[in-house]
């Protein structure tokens, strides 16, 4: 399949490339040029005819797809089920027992409907750490959508025999819409031999490990009485870290934890929204990007935001920032895309995800500048993340693939067939 976006604005985001205008040549999934336009050149006519698909883009905007870089999918049936309350008491209270109740079928239609939630906010891939990871992937695969798959395991389910399984299974074949990174679901909710046991495959495979981190006051007070440390600094010490490693939330840290990521060439991914709902806290973002330590943003689960919209999450990045820090120059628009793009794709793996260039995954998403909030184009960065919302995405695209475009999916599937299906769980599990 050779595809052409022409009459486009590109942000490439490639560093220190401004927008230019020009046009995107796709084959086979993967971008094979990216042509500026002269002054005087003939957009409209260049090599007609050649192309299986032309999108006129009309001189709206081409940028990477978003990378929501920490969500658990399935957690759709969970949407405004349980709010207004502390994470401990929210977590173990409604959603673990409510997740029992899940079956491989429930996982696999909760996944379809998140992944439409995705494609309207211009996310072409997403960081997903949920149980039943083969439904989530059967989902993911077939609507053409892209999904890093994250462990886990904890001491109420999954072994290390199952990430390393998960990991080899999923990782085999490069071309394939669906990865796997190692994890497990957090240090209060998993046992030191446990960690132990999962720092070793680690080493086998000299890989990072990810897992939920430093989400709550509690979490670090708790980790504090049980280690004599922070967790950070306690997950480091049994080795889980000797590889790199993405830390969800890192809310609450102490001075050591930054160093120690700094040394190990972690990642963070922030999550502003279900901080700010479960009053969980700010996290120290600027600090995060002063020091070199990369930062991503993910939206958390839609149980917990409760909706999977990356807009919201990068005004919230920015904005809560400059009160935080009392700046208002901090965390400028330019390093939240930064955040939102590549960051986020490095965090998941995904090297060929990361912008627009020759070689890489033709992952894209069309803004449409001529809607209110777009005018006048001051700065088209800046209206991204300061003005723009899931209205503004026409488009978006994964592996070369049209998803979503003005409104109607191309999923291979009905959103009222679709959203039949997630009533039908959530009233079977929640209605009893």
């Amino acid at each position: 399949m050779r595809t052409r976006i022409y009459n486009a604005r590109i942000l490439t985001m490639e560093k220190g490339r401004e927008i230019f205008k020009g046009e995107v040549q796709i084959e086979d999934g993967q971008i094979s040029c990216v042509k500026p336009y002269g002054e005087e050149e003939n957009r409209d006519d260049i090599n007609k005819g050649i192309w299986d698909h032309e999108i006129n883009a009309e001189g709206n905007l081409i940028m990477p797809g978003f990378k929501d870089a920490h969500t658990h999918s399935p957690m759709t049936f969970l949407r405004s089920y349980a709010d207004d309350m502390k994470l401990q008491e929210w977590l173990f209270d409604k959603v673990f027992p409510a997740e029992a109740k899940l079956t491989e079928d429930d996982i696999y239609w909760l996944t379809k409907l998140a992944v439409m939630e995705y494609l309207t906010s211009g996310i072409t891939s997403s960081f997903d750490m949920y149980k039943l990871k083969h439904e989530t992937a059967r989902a993911s695969q077939e609507m053409g959508f892209r999904m890093v798959l994250c462990g886990d395991i904890n001491d109420f389910g999954g072994t290390v025999q199952d990430v390393e399984n998960d990991y080899l299974k999923y990782n085999k074949d490069r071309d394939s819409l669906i990865s796997y990174r190692m994890g497990f679901h957090a240090e209060y909710t998993t046992s030191r031999e446990l960690m132990e046991q999962l720092a070793e495959i680690a080493d086998k495979y000299q890989t990072p490990v990810c897992v939920h981190c430093s989400e709550t006051k509690k979490e670090v007070e708790e980790c504090r009485e049980r280690s004599g440390m922070t967790p950070v600094a306690y997950m480091d010490s049994l080795g889980l870290f000797r590889h790199g490693g993405v830390l969800f939330h890192g809310v609450h840290m102490d001075e050591a934890d930054f160093d120690i990521m700094k040394k190990r060439g972690m990642y963070v991914v922030t999550n502003p929204a279900s901080n700010l709902k479960l009053a969980s806290g700010i996290a120290p973002v600027k600090r995060y990007l002063d020091m070199g330590i990369p930062a991503a943003i993910g939206t958390d689960g839609p149980a917990s935001n409760n909706c999977l919209d990356m807009f919201r999450e990068m005004f919230l990045v920015t904005g809560l920032q400059k009160v935080y820090c009392d700046d208002p120059e901090a965390v400028p628009a330019a390093d939240v895309l930064q955040m939102a793009v590549t960051n986020g794709a490095h965090a998941m793996g995904l090297t060929d995800c990361d912008c627009i260039a020759p070689g890489k995954k033709a992952d894209l998403i069309l803004i449409d500048l001529t809607q209110p909030n777009m005018q006048p184009l001051h700065n088209i960065e800046k209206n991204i993340v300061y003005s723009a919302s899931k209205q503004n995405v026409k488009m978006t695209m994964v592996n070369g693939r049209v998803l979503y475009q003005d409104g109607t999916f191309h999923i291979g599937d009905t959103k009222e067939n679709i959203y039949e299906n997630a009533n039908r769980i959530a009233e079977r599990i929640l209605g009893e």
